[in-house]
């Protein structure tokens, strides 16, 4: 991954910041737009010395406005983008009576139209490049599709969808996979279930070891895949 010009949508998040630091490990220059300058000062001091390999530039990457900007100002800098991961997501619980269409948009914003806007704005300069890595986060909780958080369950279930379909229509050289996580052990998590069983959560390190492999070189003829962690 050494060279390698890395876009972590997200990258100040719990699993994020996981991701940033394992692909800075490798050897890339990781460029993660952030919105809160706290939570981007706590990745800069896990990463230590190794932040010289992080470039952070304030920006709404939901928005599609939002991510062109930053992406223009990543090709100013670093004049490629070979990764994408799509990390920006949030959860709201409810069925469908109790989850009203705020919800929903939000739900579908942050999860589904983030990814469609990440993909849409690197997909030219991965095709010129012939080469490109994309990452796409769903969840192992919307399979099968469950009730109980509907609008968190339609969402993820179309992120596997979009990347199912995407990874069809790239040319050569450019892959499209999803990682589904189960419950991962964040800070979050500890907070909103205190009294849970956390045996059987997965670290959000060992979630970025797999999207760590799925934009390695090693990763080439691996796209379309959607695997739980």
């Amino acid at each position: 991954m050494k060279g390698r010009v890395a876009i972590v949508a997200g990258g100040t998040g719990a699993l994020g910041q996981s991701v940033t630091s394992r692909l800075v490990s490798g050897g890339a220059i990781v460029c993660v737009p952030y919105i809160v300058p706290a939570e981007l000062e706590t990745l800069k001091t896990r990463l230590g010395a190794a932040a010289t390999h992080l470039y952070a530039q304030h920006a709404d990457v939901t928005s599609e406005g939002g991510f062109d900007g930053f992406l223009r100002k990543v090709l100013d800098a670093h004049h490629r983008v070979d990764i994408l991961v799509n990390g920006v997501g949030g959860f709201a619980g409810g069925d469908l009576a109790s989850t009203s269409l705020a919800d929903w948009d939000r739900m579908l914003a942050l999860n589904l139209r983030s990814a469609v806007v990440g993909c849409r704005a690197v997909m030219p300069t991965m095709t010129a490049a012939r080469f490109g890595r994309i990452v796409n986060i769903s969840s192992r909780a919307v399979l099968p599709p469950a009730g109980g958080f509907i609008a968190y369950t339609v969402a993820k279930s179309g992120v596997i969808t979009l990347t199912q379909a995407l990874a069809r229509e790239v040319a050569h050289g450019i892959t499209v996979n999803a990682v589904l996580p189960s419950t991962m052990d964040t800070p979050a998590n500890r907070q909103a279930m205190p009294d849970a069983d956390r045996s059987a959560w997965v670290s959000t390190e060992a979630v970025a070891e797999v999207i760590a492999y799925l934009a390695s070189d090693a990763a080439e003829m691996v796209s379309g895949a959607t695997i739980p962690v």
